[in-house]
């Protein structure tokens, strides 16, 4: 008889398993307890004790049960806020890391092509002697134009871009003036009429400016 109690009580009190792993959020806790708070049930009241031992109410007990978890909600938005502040600032530290390692990129290339204008330069010496150009062996020649195009090639690769010619209008941000060549044609007034020394750009900045004499009236 008292095993069949037993069976019976706990019967009474079992739960299907949806029920005890139904998945309930705060949210829904929080009203749950705002419509068991605003509805006029009639409900047995019932004594408990709260945290410190004293004696409380089921309505009171209710009342503490609200407090706990709008504390922790709010705990919950904190959290929530100041992770959300982290992973944005975590964010912008990798963007400024990685926009500072560009910009370092940049100047360290850049650095590098200034270094290879000179050589550039020796080339455009030797081959612009045309005698003493011709004058060493076919093999020689071929050799060294083919070491200046890889020179020229790393250039063009890396968007940098010679200029400077003679008709070219006298830009002082692109021309650095060396000399004044005079004339009567006004089509010819500030243009360039010699050039001494090519000028390099990478992309729209100017790396080194052209070396040149201009016509003037």
């Amino acid at each position: 008889m008292k095993d069949d109690i037993q069976k019976q009580n706990i019967g009474d009190i079992q739960l299907d398993d949806e029920e005890t792993t139904a998945p309930y959020t705060a949210s829904d806790i929080k009203d749950s307890l705002d419509d068991a708070e605003s509805e006029d049930l009639d409900v047995e009241e019932f004594v408990d004790t709260d945290e410190e031992g004293k004696e409380v109410g089921s309505s009171e007990k209710l009342k503490q049960l609200r407090e706990k978890l709008k504390i922790a909600i709010n705990e919950k938005q904190e959290y929530l806020t100041g992770w959300q502040k982290e992973k944005a600032e975590f964010v912008n530290i990798r963007r400024r890391d990685e926009e500072s390692k560009q910009e370092f990129l940049k100047f360290a290339t850049q650095n590098l092509l200034e270094e290879f204008i000179p050589v550039i330069d020796s080339f455009d010496m030797a081959m612009s002697n045309k005698v003493a150009w011709e004058a060493v062996s076919l093999e020689w020649r071929n050799g060294m134009e083919k070491i200046y195009n890889q020179f020229k090639a790393v250039l063009s690769k890396n968007d940098v871009t010679e200029f400077g010619e003679i008709g070219d209008k006298a830009d002082p941000a692109k021309f650095h003036m060396i000399g004044v060549d005079s004339t009567t044609d006004a089509k010819l007034d500030e243009t360039v009429s010699s050039v001494l020394q090519k000028g390099y750009m990478v992309k729209d900045k100017v790396l080194r400016p052209a070396m040149v004499r201009v016509f003037q009236k």
